[in-house]
C-alpha cells in the first residue's frame, strides 16, 4: 500500500483553512464579548418594562416603535449632522490647541512649573459653569457651541500631551541631538511619537466631555440640534420620542467610540507591537 505525501499546496492550503478557521472563531468571540451584555441588557429593558403603565417610563417596545418615524424622516439630517459637525469643529480645535501647548511646557521644566498652578485652575472648574460665561462673549450661534466644546476637551488632550513630552526618554533626546536631527524632524519622530500613547489616552477621555459638552450647549441656547430636540420633546410631553433620542445619543456615542479606536489601532501598531516585543523578551 502506497502512503499518500500531501504536496506543498495542499499543505498551505490546509495551513490557510485553518488560518481561517481560528480567524472566524476569534472574530465570534469578540462579537459575543462585544455584543452580549448590550443584548442582554436590552432583553431585560423589554421584559421589565412591558407591563410598565407610567406615562415617564414607556415601555421599550413604545420607544422602539417610535424610533424610525421619529429620526428617518428628516431629522438625522436638520438635527443630528449639525450636532456632529460642531462636535467635530469643537474637537479639532481642542486636540491642535492641546498638542500644540502640551508640547512646549512638557519640554521645558522652567515653562511647565510656571504655568502649572493656571492650570490646574482651569482643569478644576466644570466645563459646563463656562456655558453662560461664553454666552456672553460668543452669543448664541454655531461659535459658542464650538467654543464651549472645545474648552471642555481641551485639558485631558493638553495634560496628558504634557505628561507624554515629558515622560520621553532622556537617551532619545540626546540621540536625536547628537545625529544633529532637524526641530522638525526630531518633534515628529521623537516627540510625537514618543507621546502619542499618552496623548491618545487624553484624546479618549476628551471625546466623553465633548458629547456631553455638544448636547448641554444645544439644550442652552439652539435651534436645531440633539440636545435642542431632546429638550422641544420633553417639553411637548412627547415622552417616547423623548427616548428615542436619548437612545440615539448613546449610539453616535458608541459609533464614535468605535471610530476612535480604530484610529489609535492603525496610529499605535508600533506600540503595540513594542509591548509585545518587550513582554516577549522579558
Amino acid at each position: 500500500m502506497t502512503a499518500v505525501i500531501p504536496t506543498r499546496s495542499a499543505r498551505s492550503a490546509t495551513r490557510r483553512r485553518r488560518g481561517a478557521g481560528r480567524g472566524a472563531l476569534a472574530l465570534g468571540r469578540s462579537l459575543l464579548v462585544t455584543l452580549g451584555l448590550p443584548a442582554v441588557v436590552v432583553a431585560v429593558w423589554w421584559v421589565v418594562s412591558e407591563d410598565f403603565n407610567s406615562f415617564y417610563f414607556p415601555p421599550l417596545r413604545e420607544i422602539l416603535e417610535v424610533f424610525g418615524p421619529t429620526w428617518f424622516e428628516g431629522r438625522i439630517t436638520s438635527e443630528l449632522l449639525p450636532s456632529l459637525g460642531r462636535l467635530s469643529a469643537g474637537y479639532a480645535l481642542a486636540l491642535v490647541l492641546g498638542i500644540a501647548l502640551g508640547v512646549p511646557i512638557g519640554s521645558s521644566a522652567r515653562l511647565r512649573a510656571f504655568v502649572e498652578p493656571v492650570l490646574e485652575f482651569f482643569r478644576a472648574i466644570p466645563p459646563p459653569v463656562m456655558v453662560p460665561v461664553l454666552m456672553l462673549f460668543f452669543g448664541i450661534g454655531t461659535t459658542m457651541k464650538i467654543v464651549v466644546i472645545a474648552t471642555g476637551a481641551l485639558w485631558p488632550i493638553l495634560l496628558n500631551t504634557v505628561e507624554g513630552v515629558r515622560g520621553i526618554d532622556p537617551l532619545l533626546r540626546d540621540t536625536a541631538r547628537t545625529y544633529r536631527l532637524r526641530p522638525v524632524t526630531r518633534l515628529r519622530t521623537v516627540i510625537l511619537r514618543g507621546a502619542s500613547p499618552q496623548i491618545f489616552t487624553g484624546a479618549r477621555q476628551a471625546l466623553s466631555i465633548a458629547i456631553i459638552l455638544m448636547v448641554i450647549s444645544e439644550m442652552f441656547a439652539a435651534n436645531n440640534g440633539l440636545g435642542f430636540t431632546i429638550i422641544q420633546f420633553q417639553r411637548s410631553f412627547s415622552l417616547p420620542q423623548m427616548w428615542t433620542g436619548i437612545l440615539l445619543l448613546g449610539l453616535v456615542g458608541v459609533l464614535l467610540s468605535l471610530l476612535f479606536r480604530a484610529v489609535e489601532r492603525v496610529v499605535l501598531a508600533w506600540y503595540r507591537g513594542q509591548r509585545q516585543s518587550q513582554r516577549g523578551g522579558s
